[in-house]
Order: structure tokens, then sequence, then C-alpha cells
């Protein structure tokens, strides 16, 4: 059976529209843009990764765009910029005690909407979409290395 790439762009889209809507109140509320709540959900989500550099390459974002991001965040004091004592040209990014309601209420948001996105699998129908997704995911990086 083949898969249409046409529907996969079609969920694409549909998801990320979405996606969108249902964080619409939180910027509004917060008055933060998605980029912005993108920004701190990774930071939220993935501890282990917490520099700008990070956030740009995981979430395929612009440096520029993930650097006005944290400009912003840390001037509303939402995220606090600490050296590495290392290599002070590496700045580590963490979420401020500030940060954390917003942190803490996108990843509610994010969450739900993988709920909503999933209602109706069973336990092993995720399992087997998350060992295929693992496989898509590792055939798209490949992807990245193939010449035109």
């Amino acid at each position: 059976m083949e898969i249409s790439t046409t529907r996969i762009l079609q969920f694409s889209q549909q998801f990320k529209k979405f996606y969108a809507r249902q964080f619409a109140p939180l910027v509004q509320k917060s008055g933060l843009s998605m980029r912005e709540l993108d920004v701190l959900l990774f930071l939220a989500n993935n501890p282990n990764y917490d520099t700008a550099r990070d956030i740009a390459e995981f979430r395929t974002l612009a440096k520029s765009q993930v650097s006005q991001a944290v400009e912003l965040l840390a001037a509303e004091g939402l995220l606090q910029r600490t050296p590495d004592a290392n290599d002070r040209r590496v700045i580590h990014l963490s979420i401020t005690p500030e940060g954390a309601p917003f942190a803490k209420e996108a990843q509610e948001i994010q969450a739900r909407c993988g709920q909503q996105l999933f209602a109706g699998l069973t336990a092993e129908q995720l399992l087997q979409l998350r060992t295929i997704l693992e496989v898509v995911l590792h055939n798209g990086e490949q992807l990245e290395e193939v010449p035109v």
C-alpha cells in the first residue's frame, strides 16, 4: 500500500493549525509569541539541551529567530542565561521561577494536543506508532544528507 505524500502534508498542515489554535489563549494571556513559548517548551521538555544552538538545531529554527526569542524572554525575566564554566562562549539557558508557570501551562496544552491526536488508539497501537515514527524520523535524518 502506498502512502500518499499529499496526505502526510495535509496532516502536517491540519495539525499545525490545530496546535496554534490550542495555544492562542496562552499567547493572548501571556503576551508571548508562539516562538517564545516554543523556546520555553523546548527547555522544559529537554533539560539536557539548554543552549540557543540546541533549540535552533532540534527545532529547525533560524538562529536569528531563537536569539530574538531568547532576548525577549530574558528581558521579561522568564529566562536566565548562564555562561558555561569551561567555555565562556557557551551560554546555558534556564527557565526562571517567573517563567515556570508559562512553561507548565504550555506543557499542559501540548499534552492535551497529544491526547486528542492519539484518542482512540490502544496502548499497543501507540507503541507500534512510536516504533514506526522512530524509523521514519531516522529515514528523514538520512534524507538530509542525500544530494539533490
